[in-house]
Order: structure tokens, then sequence, then C-alpha cells
């Protein structure tokens, strides 16, 4: 088993248009900018994150073992043919987890509180916050692996598709995500805290053309390894 280090990191600047982006397309704007009250108030949620948020990750890696429709890893076993199709000419897989810490909760239910349109835009903040930092890690694992001739598929997260929600609970305990990074599951297998995500990124030795961000970001829809909702 392979393991890398967690680290942790603010945003880069250049990323920050992602987020901005992000952002209004979680608040319904799509690719428009909003209004100059709406653009200033995520202006200004952008800028508590960054003073609050406290992201950290944590990733290994187990070989991949695939008999008929069943997946098995040192991490979890499961069936899912979503899963499987992503997987399809990978020989390990890289389980991962990233989270932007407790201080963001508080941070929303506080003004939840108080100013209701806020908490919404740093909901909506905090999302596209968490999603770019998982793409810049993802980045980060691609240039790494395609040093020793291993090419990553798209990270794939439980309640995805058919792949089960209750596959977190076995993916948290492996990367012991409680005493690493402060990441844990309530009763209803939500996780806390909620800015959150966990995910398995399969490797194989072909390469294959996939954005390592997901295919929602994606319009090649003719990808063996896109992922569907089935």
């Amino acid at each position: 088993m392979k393991e890398i280090e967690k680290c942790r990191e603010l945003t880069e600047e250049e990323d920050k248009s992602f987020i901005w982006k992000e952002t209004r397309r979680y608040l319904g704007l799509g690719a428009k900018e909003g209004d100059s009250m709406t653009e200033e108030l995520i202006s200004q949620c952008l800028k508590d994150l960054e003073s609050t948020a406290a992201p950290k990750w944590a990733v290994k890696e187990f070989p991949l073992k695939i008999q008929g429709n069943r997946i098995y890893t040192e991490g979890f076993s499961t069936e899912s043919k979503s899963l499987l199709k992503n997987l399809a000419g990978c020989e390990k897989v890289i389980i991962f987890a990233a989270t932007l810490g407790t201080g963001v909760d508080h941070l929303i239910r506080r003004y939840e509180k108080i100013q209701m349109s806020r908490a919404v835009v740093l909901q909506a903040a905090a999302a596209a916050w968490i999603e770019e930092f998982c793409n810049r890690k993802n980045r980060m694992l691609k240039e790494a692996y395609e040093k020793e001739g291993w090419f990553l598929r798209p990270r794939f997260s439980p309640g995805y598709g058919d792949f089960p929600l209750e596959c977190q609970q076995s993916i948290l305990t492996v990367l012991e995500a409680g005493q690493r990074i402060g990441l844990t599951l309530t009763d209803s297998m939500l996780m806390a805290p909620s800015k959150s995500v966990s995910a398995v990124i399969g490797a194989g030795r072909q390469p294959v053309n996939c954005r390592l961000e997901g295919c929602e970001s994606c319009d090649k829809s003719d990808c063996q390894f896109r992922r569907s909702k089935e």
C-alpha cells in the first residue's frame, strides 16, 4: 500500500475564478453575473471563507480486484455498475477524502440565524471551494502518477449512481479520516463537517482522455468512462 501524506493549503489565486463561476452556478445564476449586490455578497462570503476554511485532505492507494460485478479493495468492497464502468481497465484505486473544516459549518450556522441571504451564498461558495480544492489535489495526483506510468480516472463519490452511500464508512475508516483530518459520519451517513468529499479514483496503465474534476465539466458524451446515473 502506498500512502501520500495529507497537506493543508487554501485555494491558489489562479483558481479563484472557478470558485466565482461555480458559486454563481450553485446560486442558480448559470454563467451570468449577478446584480451588484449579489456580486458584492459573493465577494464578502469568499473573504469570510478564506479566513475561516482550513482545507485538509487524506489519501491512500490500494490494489483493485474485480470479480464479476463485485469490486474489492482493502478499503471497501461493493457491487456498483456505475463505479465498475468508471474503473474499467484499472489495476488499483486511490481512496480520497477532503474537508474545509468545522469552522465553515459554524460560520454558515451563525448566518442562518442572523442573515439568511448571506448563509445561502456561503453555502454555495463553500460547495464551490471544496470542489476546487479537490480538483487541485486531483491534478497534483495526476501529475505524480503519470510520472510513474499510471493514468487516473475521474473521482467517483459514494452516493453517485448506484455506488452505495454506505461505503463512505469504510472509506473514512481506512483513511483514518477522523484522526487525520477531523472528518466523520453521522448516523444518517452525512459527513461532518458538511463541506467535505470522499471519493474513489481508479488508476490504470492505459491513457484516458478524462477530466479528473468529473464528467459534469466535460462535454465528451461518448466517453467509455463517463459516469451515468443508472
